[in-house]
């Protein structure tokens, strides 16, 4: 049971690794696609005025991070309760290794 307690906190550790490398991920997916979302539209507006082109340059971009602001929001939130639900385990992890500490510590005696 109480190595259960340390894989469990290993567990989560390794799961908000992975939420994080996701949230990077989704957020370099999402500048790409809203880049080249941009530039297409800047090639389609070429024949447009340039004010043009430089609203909807910017729209796509406020769009992107927007977009990337969500994105890391979400990560935060998803790594904050990965957090909390480890520090519940941390106490327990703490007087296992404790207890197993002082067993050495009186056997050696």
């Amino acid at each position: 049971m109480k190595t259960e307690v340390l894989k469990a906190i290993k567990k989560a550790e390794e799961e908000y690794q992975a939420e994080m490398a996701g949230a990077k991920a989704e957020k370099e997916r999402s500048l790409s696609a809203a880049t080249l979302e941009a530039d297409n539209l800047v090639m389609k507006a070429g024949t447009g005025s340039g004010e043009y082109k430089k609203k909807r340059l910017d729209d796509a971009r406020r769009e992107a991070a927007r977009r990337r602001e969500e994105i890391l929001r979400e990560g935060e939130r998803k790594a904050a309760l990965l957090r909390e639900q480890s520090g519940k385990n941390l106490d327990g992890a703490v007087r296992l290794l404790l207890s197993r500490f002082e067993t050495e510590v009186y056997v050696k005696d």
